[in-house]
């Protein structure tokens, strides 16, 4: 679900290890899901497992503002998958020019990333299908499956400066212990579902490389 404070004012999330100085930029690593920028959550929970592990980790309420910003919806689907594939290093020039090409035009003009979140439970079913372990069917049916969050992505610095922080919280010590724990159990339900799914669906569809040679 969205938390819509108004048409154009969306209240979001955002997790950081050591706390944020100075003016918001689009600077996070750059093989991130849909690249560097800077990454913000509909769901709370969200980004408080990727920092619970860091001494002054701090949650942040935000408010983004995507009045005259561009956003570019990407749905859960093949696409996605590739796309992140793209992000990550896994699809290069070499591998398949022609997706190369086309992922690396999706960041022509706009502010914005709205998509899926490949969260922590996700990384192993990504991986297994980018080392050809199992199909796009058995892939795209995990994604939807482990219902992932929502994430915004503001990648040009005009979405950064439409971004406010509302309020922030500095992590306790017994709230990052507990989020380790509760982190690891949705981790291990996840991959288990996951690995179901995958079963199910072994024969169907195409691998990363049949599709890449398309």
């Amino acid at each position: 679900m969205f938390n819509y404070m108004s048409e154009q004012i969306i209240q979001l999330y955002h997790g950081s290890k050591n706390g944020l100085n100075g003016k918001i930029q689009p600077i996070s690593r750059e093989l991130c899901d849909f690249g560097k920028g800077f990454y913000m959550g509909t769901e709370q929970a969200q980004p408080l497992t990727l920092i619970c592990n860091y001494d002054n980790a701090t949650l942040y309420n935000l408010e983004l503002d995507i009045t005259n910003l561009i956003i570019k919806d990407i749905p859960l689907n093949l696409d996605w998958a590739l796309f992140v594939a793209f992000n990550r290093g896994r699809l290069t020039k070499d591998l398949s020019p022609t997706l190369y090409n086309k992922f690396a035009t999706y960041k022509n003009n706009i502010d914005v990333f709205k998509g899926y979140i490949a969260n922590d439970r996700m990384f192993v079913v990504l991986d297994r299908f980018f080392d050809g372990d199992i199909t796009d069917i058995a892939l795209v049916e995990s994604l939807s499956a482990l219902k992932l969050g929502i994430q915004y992505v503001a990648i040009t610095q005009k979405a950064c400066d439409s971004i406010r922080i509302i309020y922030e919280q500095k992590l306790t010590s017994e709230q990052k212990d507990n989020l380790i724990i509760q982190s690891e159990a949705k981790r291990k339900s996840g991959i288990s579902l996951a690995n179901e799914i995958c079963k199910k669906y072994r024969r169907e569809g195409k691998y990363f490389d049949e599709i890449i040679n398309e």
